[in-house]
C-alpha cells in the first residue's frame, strides 16, 4: 500500500522477508540508525586500514626505508582488490536494500548471491594475473631497482590472499545490508588481530622480514573470509539458496552500475598512486632526497591519513542502508537527514586529523623506524603540505556514497573521479614542472578544495530535486 505524508510517498507496511516485523530502516530515528550502522562500519574500516599499516610498522622497524618503500610500491594491488570488493560489495548491498524498500522482496536476495559469486571469481582472476606478471607490474608501479626484491617477496605471498580479501571486504557490506553491522565488525577485527599477532611473531621473533609480514596478512584475511561464509549460510533476511549464486547478467549489471562510483574512486586512487610513485622517483632523483625517500614518506603519509579517512568511509557506508531503503520507499526527509549527519560526523573527524598532521608529523614518521635527516625533512613536509586541506576530505566520499545509495550511479561515478582523476592527476603532472618535487605535494590540497566544492554543488541540486518531488506528491 502507498500513502502520502509530509515526507512524500512511502510504502506501508515496511516488512521483512517473513512478513512479520516492521523494517526499522523506514521508521526508527535516523540518529539511532546511524549509530547502529556507522559505528560497526567505522570499526570495520579502521581495522581494514590496519591491514595496510601494521605490515609497514613492523617492516619499517625491521627492514628500514627500502621495506617501507616496497609496501608503498605494492599498495596499488591492495587498492585494486578494494575497488573490486566495493564494486560488488557496496553495489550488491545497495541493490539489495533498494529492492527491499521498493517492496521487491523475492528479487532482493539474488543481488546478494550474485555479488558473492563475482567477488570470488574476480579475486581468483586477480591472483592469477599478479602471479604471472608480478615483476613487470611492480616496475610499472614505479619501483626503484633497490626496492624491487623486497616488493616481489612481499606481493608474491600477499597475492594468495586476494580472493579472501575480496570476499571478506565485499561480504562485510552484504552482512551490514542484512542488518548485521556488528558481524562485519567482528569479521574485520578478528582478521586484524590475527594479522597483528602474527606480524609480531613472524617479523620480530622469527625474523622472516617481508615474507613474514605477507604471511601474517593472508592468514588474517582467510579467517575474515571464513566468518563471512559462515554468516551467509545463516542470512537473516532469507535463506540464500543455490539459485541466488548462479551468475545472471541482469543482476550483475545492476550491481556493477550501482557500485561503480565506489569502484572508480578506488581505481582512480590506484592510478594516481602509480603515477605518483613514478613522479616521486623521477623528481626525487633530481633532488637531495633521492628515489626511495620520497616514495617511502609519501606512502607513510597516505597510510596514516587512511586511518582517519577510513572513519569517514565507515560513516558513509553506515549511512548507505538508511539512504537506500528510505529513498526506495520515498521517505526523502530521512534520506537528507542521514546524509547531513554523516557530513557533520565526517567533517569533525577530518578537522581532528588536520590538527594531528600539522602538529605531530615527525612523531608519526618515527613510528615507522629511523631514517636520515633528509627522510624526516621530506616526511614532515609531506604531512604538512600534502594533507593541508584534509579537513575537507569528508565531503567527496560521503556525497559519492550518497548518490550511489539512492541509485544515481552516474553522479556517484563522477564524484568519485573528481579528486583523483579530474583534479589531482593533471596537477601532479603539471606542478612539478614548475616547482619540482614540492609541486607534487602542493597538488593534493588544491584537489581537495576543488572536489569539496563540486560535492556541495551536486548534493544541493539533489536536495532541491527531492523537495520538488515531495511537493508534487502532496
Amino acid at each position: 500500500m502507498i500513502i502520502i505524508t509530509k515526507e512524500g510517498w512511502q510504502f506501508l507496511p515496511y516488512i521483512d522477508m517473513n512478513q512479520e516485523n516492521v523494517n526499522p530502516l523506514g521508521v526508527a530515528p535516523v540518529g539511532k540508525l546511524m549509530t547502529k550502522f556507522a559505528i560497526p562500519s567505522i570499526v570495520a574500516m579502521l581495522v581494514g586500514a590496519l591491514y595496510n599499516i601494521v605490515d609497514q610498522l613492523f617492516i619499517g622497524n625491521a627492514v628500514g626505508t627500502l621495506g617501507n618503500a616496497a609496501t608503498n610500491i605494492a599498495f596499488p594491488f591492495t587498492t585494486s582488490c578494494l575497488a573490486l570488493a566495493l564494486l560488488f560489495g557496496i553495489g550488491g548491498a545497495s541493490c539489495f536494500n533498494l529492492n527491499l524498500g521498493r517492496g521487491k522482496i523475492k528479487e532482493a536476495p539474488y543481488f546478494v548471491g550474485n555479488a558473492v559469486t563475482m567477488l570470488v571469481i574476480l579475486g581468483t582472476f586477480l591472483l592469477i594475473v599478479v602471479q604471472l606478471f608480478l615483476k613487470p607490474l611492480l616496475v610499472l608501479f614505479g619501483s626503484p631497482a633497490d626496492v624491487l626484491p623486497y616488493a616481489v617477496s612481499y606481493v608474491r605471498i600477499t597475492a594468495i590472499g586476494f580472493p579472501f580479501l575480496l570476499l571478506g571486504t565485499g561480504g562485510g557490506h552484504l552482512m551490514r545490508a542484512d542488518g548485521s553491522p556488528k558481524m562485519t565488525m567482528i569479521s574485520n577485527i578478528t582478521g586484524a588481530v590475527i594479522n597483528v599477532v602474527l606480524d609480531a611473531l613472524f617479523v620480530l621473533v622469527f625474523k622472516w622480514g617481508m615474507e613474514g609480514a605477507a604471511l601474517a596478512t593472508i592468514i588474517g584475511q582467510f579467517v575474515s573470509a571464513l566468518i563471512v561464509i559462515n554468516y551467509l549460510r545463516h542470512f537473516k533476511t532469507a535463506p540464500l539458496i543455490k539459485d541466488y549464486f548462479i551468475p545472471k547478467l541482469k543482476y550483475i549489471k545492476d550491481i556493477a552500475l550501482i557500485g561503480m562510483g565506489s569502484f572508480f574512486n578506488q581505481l582512480a586512487m590506484m592510478l594516481v598512486q602509480i603515477v605518483l610513485n613514478n613522479l616521486l622517483k623521477k623528481y626525487g632523483a633530481l633532488s637531495v632526497y633521492g628515489e626511495s625517500i620520497p616514495i617511502a614518506c609519501a606512502g607513510i603519509a597516505m597510510k596514516v591519513n587512511q586511518i582517519f579517512f577510513s572513519v569517514i568511509i565507515g560513516i558513509a557506508q553506515g549511512s548507505q542502508p538508511i539512504e537506500s531503503f528510505n529513498y526506495g520507499a520515498g521517505k526523502f526527509a530521512r534520506v537528507r537527514e542521514a546524509y547531513k549527519l554523516a557530513v557533520i560526523a565526517g567533517t569533525t573527524i577530518s578537522l581532528f586529523s588536520f590538527v594531528i598532521f600539522q602538529v605531530f608529523p615527525r612523531q608519526l614518521l618515527a613510528l615507522f623506524g629511523e631514517g636520515s635527516p633528509e627522510y624526516f625533512e621530506f616526511g614532515v613536509k609531506t604531512f604538512r603540505l600534502m594533507l593541508f586541506f584534509t579537513w575537507l576530505n569528508a565531503l567527496q566520499p560521503i556525497t559519492s556514497t550518497f548518490f550511489t545509495s539512492i541509485g544515481k550511479a552516474i553522479k556517484g561515478v563522477f564524484l568519485s573521479m573528481t579528486r583523483q582523476i579530474i583534479f589531482l592527476l593533471p596537477l601532479i603532472l603539471f606542478l612539478p614542472m614548475v616547482m619540482g618535487i614540492d609541486g607534487i605535494l602542493t597538488a593534493g590540497p588544491i584537489a581537495d578544495v576543488l572536489s569539496g566544492i563540486t560535492a556541495v554543488i551536486l548534493v544541493s541540486a539533489e536536495f532541491k530535486n527531492m523537495r520538488k518531488l515531495e511537493q508534487e506528491t502532496i
